[in-house]
């Protein structure tokens, strides 16, 4: 198994994970029995939007699909379908990052709102995760050469990609250790926040 996929997956576990969080916050403050934590919300929402579009998308177009282009030109439409998933990714982020802004200052007005936005994220996130391991992967074991597996193993392990730096793989680590500080149970391990 190329050390890509691993990273590939291991990446979207990371963000199923903060995706679950957040869902069951949503859940919880839509059935009102928790009080909205703005800075969990905050934290969650920066990852959700910075991880996948500075780090996990860029490696996936610039590396993995570039050569799927090169050996299987006919998953072009697939990959023109992922990509443009990539980009309407960044926009339900801004989406989700304007919501909670207006849920801050307006309260329960525009707290549906939000709420609702993370919930259509989410499913948005769950379809292109699924798309991406049932087909994009298996579709790269099929027709990549061990040398296009090469480059694309140390971009995604090294993460010595011009999108990223170790510093940045440190700055989301530690995001991800500090939403999951700051959440409650069963999510996380901090504070019962109970309203």
């Amino acid at each position: 198994m190329p050390k890509a996929l691993n990273v590939i997956k291991d990446e979207h576990r990371s963000l199923g994970a903060i995706m679950h969080g957040f869902l069951f916050l949503v859940d919880e403050i839509r059935a009102e029995r928790m009080q909205p934590d703005f800075r969990l919300l905050n934290a969650m929402l920066y990852y959700l939007e910075n991880f996948p579009e500075k780090l996990h998308h860029p490696k996936e177009n610039d590396f993995l699909h570039r050569y799927l282009r090169l050996r299987s030109p006919e998953s072009e439409a697939l990959l023109a379908v992922v990509e443009d998933e990539h980009r309407h990714s960044h926009a339900q982020s801004e989406a989700m990052i304007a919501a909670l802004r207006r849920y801050q200052s307006e309260g329960v007005a525009a707290r549906d709102a939000f709420l609702d936005a993370v919930t259509q994220y989410a499913e948005f996130q769950w379809h292109h995760i699924e798309r991406e391991e049932d087909q994009i992967l298996p579709l790269a074991l099929k027709v990549l050469k061990p040398e296009d597996w090469t480059e694309i193993d140390a971009a995604f392990s090294a993460h010595h990609d011009p999108f990223t730096s170790d510093e940045r793989i440190k700055e989301f680590r530690h995001l991800f250790r500090e939403i999951v500080r700051l959440a409650p149970p069963p999510i996380g391990v901090g504070p019962s926040n109970s309203g």
